[in-house]
C-alpha cells in the first residue's frame, strides 16, 4: 500500500466546508502519495472518508466523489454545470482542441460533425478491416510461440483505427509513431518537473525527450491533413468529416489546420490505447480462469463453426459481451474522470465551489464491495441479464457516461470482441504461473509489465502444458505504449 495512516490523518474543518481527507504537505499537497499508487490511494480514502474526500495537487484543490448518484449528477444530470478547461494545457504544443478537452457549444457542434462516423451501420462496416488485420497478425503466429501481447495490441489497434477512420494504412509509417509514443512513455515527467516547472528542451531531458517526439508526431499529421487536402479522391471517412465539420465558434465555422491535427491525435492516441488495454486485460483474467475461458471458447466454436468473426456473429455471443464487461469493471482503460466545478453548488450538504476539481474514479466505484458481489472476483455471469446483479445507475462507466460519453464506444467494443473471438478461436493463450501485471495508472490503465503470453492449442490444459512444452518465466518488459503522451497532450498529468 502506498500510503500512510499518518497520510490519512483528517484535516480540520476549513471555512469551505469541503469533505474531509488526508493532512497535505506543504506545496506537493498529496500528489506524492497519489502518484506511488493512485487507484489503491483512491480506494484508501474512500474507506477512510466515505462518500467524499478533499485532496490536494500542489495548490489545486481535489474532491473526490465515490457514489453512483455522484457520476450520475455530475455526467449525466447536470453536465453543462461542468467543465474540463483548464485540464488541458493552454500552449499550442498539447492537443487542447480535441473532443476530449472542448466544452459548450463547440463541444457539441464538433462531436455532432463526426458522430455519422461511429453511427451502427458504419462501424458494423469497419469489421472487415478489424477481421483482415488480426488474421495478418495471425499468420506469424504459430502454437508454443510465445507472444508479447502488449506490443502486438498496440501495433493492430493503432493500424485498425488508422485505417478504419482515416482511410490510411499506417504499416509503413507505425514504426515511426509507435517510436515517437514511446519517447514519451521512457521519458515521463517527473514530480519535481511538475512542481518546479523546470522545462529544459534539450535531448537529455524528460522535457527535451517528449518534445522531440511531439514535433515528430505533429510533423506526421500535418503530412496526413495536406495529403488530404491535395487528393482528388473521394472519401467518405471520419478524417473527411473533420476535413468539412464545422467548429462551433462564429468567427470560425470551419475547424482550423490545429484543431483537424488536435483531433487526429486524440483519436490516434486514445483510440487505439484504449481498445489494446480492454484486451490485454480481457487475456489476462481469462489465464486466471481456465473454467470460464474454456466456456467462452465454447460459445466461439458453437457460433463461429471454424469461420472469422463477423459484426452479426459477435451480436450472437453473449458469453463474450460478458467477459468483456467484466474486464471493463475491474481494469477500466479510463480509470478516472476529471471535471472542474463550473459555478458554487451543493451535494449532499457539502458546499463546493467555482474552480474546485472533481474527480470520478471507475476503479473505486467499479470494485465498491458496497455496491458488487465480491468485488474483485472475474464474474461474467454478473452481467446476466436475467440471473445477474443489478447494477445501480452510475456504478459501471467505463467509457463515461452523458453527453460526453466516449463518441467511440460502439467501435472501441465491436474490436476487442472480434480481436477475442479470433484470438480464442485459434489458440489459448496463457500468461507464465509467475507473471505479475502491475499497474500503471495514467490516463489509461494498463500493465506495468507487458503481458507476454504462450500460444497453446485450443482445449488444451494451458498450465501442464507450459511445462511440458519448455515455457519458462518470461521477462515482462516494460510495455511501450503512448499514455504519457497522453497525459501530457491532455495536461493532466499527476
Amino acid at each position: 500500500m502506498a500510503t500512510t495512516t499518518n497520510d490519512l490523518r483528517t484535516d480540520k474543518a476549513t471555512p469551505t466546508a469541503l469533505p474531509s481527507g488526508p493532512r497535505k504537505l506543504p506545496y506537493v499537497g498529496n500528489m506524492l502519495s497519489l502518484r506511488r499508487n493512485a487507484p489503491e490511494y483512491l480506494q484508501r480514502l474512500h474507506r477512510t472518508y466515505g462518500d467524499m474526500a478533499t485532496l490536494h495537487l500542489g495548490k489545486t484543490r481535489v474532491v473526490a466523489l465515490f457514489r453512483p448518484e455522484h457520476v450520475r449528477y455530475v455526467l449525466v444530470e447536470h453536465p453543462g454545470n461542468f467543465s474540463n478547461q483548464g485540464a488541458a494545457p493552454s500552449d499550442e504544443n498539447g492537443a487542447n482542441e480535441g473532443l476530449l478537452t472542448i466544452d459548450g457549444e463547440r463541444h457539441r457542434q464538433q462531436r455532432r460533425a463526426v458522430q455519422p462516423a461511429f453511427h451502427k451501420k458504419v462501424v458494423e462496416g469497419y469489421a472487415a478491416v478489424i477481421d483482415e488485420y488480426t488474421q495478418e497478425m495471425f499468420k506469424s503466429w504459430r502454437v508454443a510461440d510465445t507472444i508479447d501481447l502488449s506490443r502486438a495490441m498496440q501495433e493492430l489497434t493503432l493500424r485498425i483505427v488508422s485505417k478504419c477512420l482515416f482511410s490510411i494504412d499506417l504499416s509503413r509509417q507505425l514504426s515511426a509513431l509507435g517510436n515517437a509514443f514511446n519517447a514519451f512513455l521512457g521519458s515521463q515527467a517527473s514530480a519535481a518537473e511538475d512542481l518546479l516547472n523546470i522545462r529544459i528542451d534539450n535531448p537529455i531531458t524528460g522535457y527535451g525527450k517528449r518534445r522531440a517526439a511531439m514535433r515528430q508526431l505533429n510533423m506526421l499529421i500535418y503530412t496526413l491533413i495536406a495529403q488530404r487536402r491535395d487528393s482528388v479522391d473521394e472519401h467518405n471517412d471520419f478524417f473527411s468529416m473533420l476535413m468539412t465539420g464545422t467548429s462551433g465558434d462564429p468567427e470560425r465555422p470551419k475547424l482550423t489546420e490545429k484543431q483537424i491535427h488536435d483531433h487526429i491525435l486524440t483519436f490516434l492516441a486514445a483510440g487505439h490505447e484504449t481498445t489494446a488495454n480492454a484486451v490485454i486485460w480481457s487475456v489476462y483474467l481469462l489465464s486466471q480462469y481456465p473454467a470460464l475461458r474454456e466456456k467462452l471458447q465454447e460459445e466461439i466454436r458453437t457460433v463461429l463453426a471454424g469461420r472469422a468473426p463477423t459484426a452479426e456473429d459477435i451480436g450472437k455471443m453473449p458469453y463474450l459481451d460478458w467477459v468483456l464487461n467484466e474486464a471493463l469493471r475491474l481494469y477500466p482503460p479510463a480509470w478516472m474522470q476529471l471535471r472542474f466545478v463550473a459555478k458554487d453548488f451543493e451535494l449532499d450538504g457539502v458546499h463546493l465551489p467555482a474552480g474546485t476539481l472533481l474527480m470520478l474514479s471507475q476503479w473505486v466505484i467499479q470494485r465498491d464491495p458496497a455496491i458488487w458481489e465480491e468485488p474483485d472476483e472475474f464474474r461474467p455471469e454478473r452481467w446476466d441479464p436475467v440471473n445477474g446483479e443489478h447494477v445501480p445507475p452510475g456504478a459501471y462507466f467505463p467509457f463515461g457516461g452523458g453527453p460526453r460519453m466516449c463518441i467511440g464506444m460502439p467501435f472501441a467494443q465491436l474490436e476487442a470482441k472480434m480481436i477475442l473471438a479470433s484470438l480464442y478461436q485459434r489458440y489459448t493463450p496463457q500468461t507464465d504461473p509467475n507473471y505479475q501485471p502491475g499497474l500503471k495508472p495514467l490516463i489509461t490503465l494498463r500493465p506495468k509489465n507487458n503481458l507476454r503470453v504462450l500460444l497453446m492449442p485450443v482445449n488444451s490444459n494451458a498450465e501442464v502444458q507450459w511445462k511440458r512444452i519448455g515455457g519458462t518465466a518470461l521477462d515482462g518488459s516494460e510495455r511501450q505504449g503512448c499514455l504519457p503522451a497522453l497525459l501530457s497532450l491532455f495536461g493532466l498529468l499527476l
